[in-house]
């Protein structure tokens, strides 16, 4: 046991673990064919790639829509073939993804549905235990995988396929990364797959995403690759870049005097180099902070230590104001400095230094002019005009509304708006509510957590919002990131993107929710300035890492033995056969939780 756990820590180029000479529990009859479906056109990228991932530990990526899961399926079904003792394993990161994933394999293959179950954080310890014993292919969230081996629920042993969904988020030690630990300590002979629209932000990432999946081959398929253009439909993007215009900046050169006040105390005690107020970011504060916890200066002791360590605090939530300002407006920014000043972020220090700032208590109060009231009516009882608190809201405005004039008549369209931030999300749905009926709009955030001054979703009204958006029930889907990994929206002819991401997985994810099966259009709305740059570098890093991992598998450090699972000397043919699949029947309790939800979206 703590030779095998060494062996996960500390593999290398030249090592590999040694590996038992029988395969307990394969059936030899099964084991010389591996099947494939014809009951879905056959494409050739993703037969390779199913055959590699049978017998290599694989991390998949291909673009969002061109059948990651379905490879995931064929790959589950010759192991569930393979091993009929086995157990088969599929792990997505949230219970909605487990519910559409379980779904969308038996679609494909058709595994009885006795024979599978679908496991969360709410199903009883005691039952899980039992479900374990008495079924073979579980669908289920990591950290109930987790649960369930440290308390010796999970027969560890038996596993014999582990997948992966959402691979990219192996990282430290996500929940991802203790499974396959913990697995290693009970036996080596299992299959890893992983699946991702795009493996990592930069070549670190994607190594550690190696390193803790013990993967051994990548297939990389990106929108370029010839393999693929023939099933992948043309997506248009385009970038629009907006000025932030004369009152926006006149508001930022206010806020930018309230920075310098708080920054250079911090300039002054030599903590801080940088004196660039306009260019500096948060990222730079915290490296700055780290940089003075591992080398106190010796003249900041005792009190003053505490005073500078909260001045950095402030100042860190003060460049997120910025950062909010220059790509949402000044109505999030008004939100979230209203969050500090009403106590309800609980930061009372930055409320007390904030207080005592004369530039702020103007520009607040400015700002508590412009939105305060409910429902955008005045406390004189008068409807007020919506504010357009940023330009490029006029921008998104102008293009989600020719869209649908565009396409009157002709068919049913959707779209769908990425924002980060929840009250952007809120912002931007008041804004297009007043264009009914052509326009009937719907918001898609993730579960609330404590601080947050907009309600979320639970994962069980996802799913419903997700279904009803599909169906046409509404046409306008305004999201956080929740939307933009893994669960299926159905067809979407226009993706706005209303911020940059720095990281190139979003913004492929988000991409990836159009040109599905027709042609797409993607419209990125960027402020001028650090946000356009922001979206350039990001561009240019998604390139470079599909360009690396494209080039040779050889700038990776790849785990150097995926064990075989079938005994020496077999090798398994394919056969092609049509596989006939039933309806899928969904439990009790989820029609019921779908027939409320949908009664609740009617009169919300």
């Amino acid at each position: 046991m703590e030779r095998q756990r060494t062996l996960f820590q500390t593999w290398g180029p030249t090592q590999a673990p040694s590996l038992p000479s029988v395969l307990p529990g394969i059936d030899m009859t099964a084991a010389d064919v591996w099947i494939y479906p014809t009951n879905y056109p056959v494409r050739d990228y993703q037969y390779s790639i199913t055959q590699t991932a049978l017998f290599n530990n694989t991390l998949v990526c291909l673009p969002t829509g061109m059948g990651k899961t379905f490879i995931a399926a064929v790959v589950m079904y010759n192991f569930y073939r393979w091993y009929p003792s086995g157990k088969i394993v599929f792990m997505a990161p949230t219970k909605p993804l487990v519910a559409q994933q379980i779904e969308a394999c038996y679609q494909v293959m058709g595994i009885p549905q006795q024979h599978m179950a679908e496991m969360t954080g709410s199903t009883q310890a005691a039952d899980r235990r039992q479900i374990w014993r008495s079924r073979r292919v579980f669908f289920l969230t990591p950290q109930v995988m987790v649960n369930d081996m440290s308390r010796e629920a999970c027969p560890a042993t038996q596993v014999k396929c582990l997948v992966i969904d959402e691979a990219h988020k192996a990282l430290g030690n996500h929940a991802y990364c203790q499974v396959v630990k913990e697995l290693t300590n009970y036996t080596l002979q299992f299959r890893i797959l992983a699946l991702s629209a795009t493996p990592g932000s930069d070549s670190k990432s994607i190594q550690q995403v190696i390193s803790n999946l013990l993967i051994s081959r990548i297939e990389l398929r990106s929108e370029e690759c010839p393999d693929i253009q023939a099933y992948s439909h043309q997506r248009c993007v385009e970038k629009i870049v907006v000025p932030l215009g004369d009152k926006l900046k006149a508001h930022q050169a206010k806020y930018l005097q309230v920075l310098e006040a708080f920054v250079s105390r911090l300039i002054r005690l030599n903590v801080l180099s940088r004196r660039d107020f306009q260019s500096l970011t948060k990222y730079q504060l915290v490296l700055a902070r780290d940089q003075m916890r591992r080398n106190p200066h010796p003249h900041i002791t005792g009190l003053q230590q505490g005073i500078v360590e909260g001045d950095f605090a402030l100042c860190i939530s003060l460049y997120h104001g910025y950062e909010l300002l220059l790509q949402m407006g000044l109505r999030s920014l008004f939100l979230f400095m209203q969050g500090i000043m009403d106590g309800t972020k609980g930061m009372t220090r930055a409320r007390n230094e904030l207080s005592r700032n004369g530039d702020f208590i103007e520009l607040y109060e400015t700002m508590k002019d412009m939105f305060m009231g409910t429902n955008g009516v005045s406390a004189a009882g008068v409807e007020k005009p919506f504010i357009y608190s940023h330009p490029k809201l006029k921008t998104l405005e102008d293009v989600v509304v020719e869209h649908f004039k565009s396409w009157a008549g002709l068919r049913d369209t959707r779209v769908m708006i990425f924002s980060s931030f929840r009250e952007s999300v809120q912002e931007i749905a008041e804004m297009l509510s007043c264009h009914k009926p052509l326009l009937r709009v719907m918001t898609f955030m993730g579960q609330s957590s404590s601080g947050k001054s907009v309600k979320g979703f639970t994962q069980k009204e996802q799913l419903e919002v997700v279904k009803r958006f599909r169906a046409g029930g509404f046409n306008t889907l305004v999201s956080t990131c929740v939307g933009e990994e893994g669960l299926d929206i159905g067809e979407v002819d226009l993706i706005v993107c209303f911020d940059a991401q720095k990281s190139p997985i979003r913004l492929v994810q988000r991409m990836g929710r159009t040109g599905r099966k027709r042609r797409g259009r993607i419209v990125v709305i960027l402020a001028e300035g650090r946000e356009e740059r922001t979206y350039n570098q990001s561009q240019i890093t998604r390139k470079s890492i599909n360009k690396t991992i494209l080039g040779s598998n050889k700038a990776f450090h790849m785990y150097p033995n995926s064990p075989r699972m079938v005994p020496d000397g077999v090798s398994p043919v394919c056969h092609k056969m049509y596989i006939t699949v039933g309806q899928y029947q969904h439990s009790e309790k989820a029609r019921r939780s779908s027939k409320y939800f949908f009664s609740f979206l009617k009169h919300s």
